[in-house]
């Protein structure tokens, strides 16, 4: 089948983690972490249009990043060079998801980039070499690549499918606040906890279980980022007089900004939102889960995906 040679509209959606334990230090100064990862529904748009003259451009730039770090061009870039492919591309990217708001972004952007050029340029890579070329770019990148929500070790790069079939689509209520956290800061905190008991919680099949987990960098982000305190304060008070439960589940993804808590269904959802006050804290968007990348099938569409 010949490569096509324009991609439009290709998803790349967000991800929260519903725990992360930091539970060590490596040597080289990376971290031990254990999170599950959940891909959502608010995702990032971009298109690919191939170039025959081997060039790799972003024509309309990110505002306020610097071109020569923008994930996705770096993503194309590696893969041009680890695959000897001769062409090029233009990527155009329509952000929903805010940059530095622990929901995995720039990250996500990246992976979606190697899938799509993985059809674009006819390379036929399977899942499993795109992922590894992926790590490169930044610890989340395979996740996204693998497509499916996932039980993370390491740091946050060994994956353990979880199995969701059968399990009703999870919703949530996101709130971002207006900041962006970067993540070294954070993870360079002398106060940050480092030595958390993994809960060895592999999946969602234990429903609300998995939220008896923590996001350890919650307490060194908010007392660095007022707004994200002040986000989580009124996501927890909106929902404490309709679900006290699920409001004790209110947390930070990632390294934050964006807190989140699960509801009931979307219903619930707008019943939180409606009362939470100020505007300053945030937008706040209801999302829901996704069992499989959007792409996943489509970028790997030969005998398995591993």
């Amino acid at each position: 089948m010949k490569p096509p040679a324009f991609l439009h509209d290709c998803p790349a959606p967000a991800k929260l983690n519903l725990y992360l334990h930091v539970t060590g230090r490596r040597p080289d100064g990376y971290h031990e972490l254990e999170t599950v990862f959940e891909l959502i529904d608010l995702a990032d748009r971009l298109d690919f249009r191939r170039r025959d003259d081997g060039r790799i451009e972003m024509p309309v730039p990110l505002p306020g990043v610097d071109p020569q770090h923008e994930l996705c061009l770096r993503a194309a870039r590696l893969l041009a060079e680890a695959s000897g492919a001769r062409a090029g591309v233009d990527i155009t990217v329509r952000k929903r998801i805010p940059m530095g708001a622990g929901l995995g972004g720039g990250s996500s952007d990246a992976a979606t980039t190697l899938l799509a050029l993985n059809r674009l340029w006819g390379l036929g890579w399977r899942a499993g070499r795109l992922a590894e070329l992926g790590l490169r770019l930044g610890a989340d990148v395979p996740v996204f690549i693998h497509g499916m929500p996932a039980y993370a070790t390491g740091i946050g790069d060994r994956l353990d499918p979880v199995d969701t079939d059968g399990l009703p689509t999870r919703h949530y209520l996101v709130l971002m606040p207006p900041v962006s956290v970067p993540t070294g800061v954070v993870f360079g905190d002398p106060t940050l906890t480092r030595n958390s008991k993994p809960l060895k919680i592999f999946g969602l099949s234990r429903g609300l279980e998995v939220f008896r987990g923590r996001n350890d960098l919650e307490a060194v982000v908010c007392g660095r980022y007022p707004p994200v305190a002040a986000a989580l304060k009124a996501l927890r008070q909106a929902a404490s007089e309709i679900d006290p439960e699920r409001a004790g589940m209110a947390r930070m993804s990632g390294s934050g900004a964006s807190v989140f808590m699960p509801v009931v269904d979307d219903e619930q959802g707008r019943r939180i939102r409606s009362r939470i006050s100020s505007p300053d804290v945030g937008k706040a968007v209801l999302v829901r889960s996704l069992d499989r990348h959007p792409l996943r099938d489509w970028a790997f569409p030969a005998a398995g995906a591993s």
